[in-house]
């Protein structure tokens, strides 16, 4: 019996392997999709439009990603076993994640303070400073207003 419990808690614990960001974006915007306590159809479909655009999925590929990455969400018990993939890529691709959250927060024109805080915290995690956080906020938010 405690040989099967520590399986469980084993993989629960697994890390996302490093070498595959794509699950690990995907998870994070599943993630702050839901954050404020529901995830609506419009950031639903701006999760899957920006996964095509930035990594090149079709159709299929995108809805097996989005759906590993809300298995992995469910599993996880912090944000750290996503961004710690994230932080050594590029500083352009780090604030391409960033822009992307903005996205999906701005998605449904409301910006509640827990997603905020979430892309704060990602941010600090990933290594994207304050000041790059707050201008692609106010790209963002200004693109959603016109």
């Amino acid at each position: 019996m405690f040989e099967a419990l520590t399986r469980l808690f084993s993989k629960a614990e697994e890390a996302i392997d490093s070498n595959d960001p794509q699950l690990a974006v995907a998870a994070l915007l599943v993630h702050l999709a839901a954050v404020d306590g529901q995830m609506t159809e419009a950031e639903r479909q701006v999760i899957k439009n920006a996964l095509m655009a930035q990594y090149g999925l079709d159709e299929p590929s995108v809805g097996r990603l989005i759906k590993e990455a809300a298995l992995r969400d469910a599993e996880a018990v912090d944000l750290y076993r996503f961004t710690s993939s994230l932080a050594s890529l590029e500083l352009a691709e780090r604030l391409e994640i960033i822009r992307m959250m903005w996205t999906v927060v701005f998605a449904d024109q409301s910006n509640h303070e827990m997603e905020d805080n979430m892309v704060w915290r990602v941010a600090e995690l990933i290594g994207v400073s304050s000041r790059d956080r707050t201008i692609l906020r106010r790209q963002i938010g200004k693109a959603e207003e016109a």
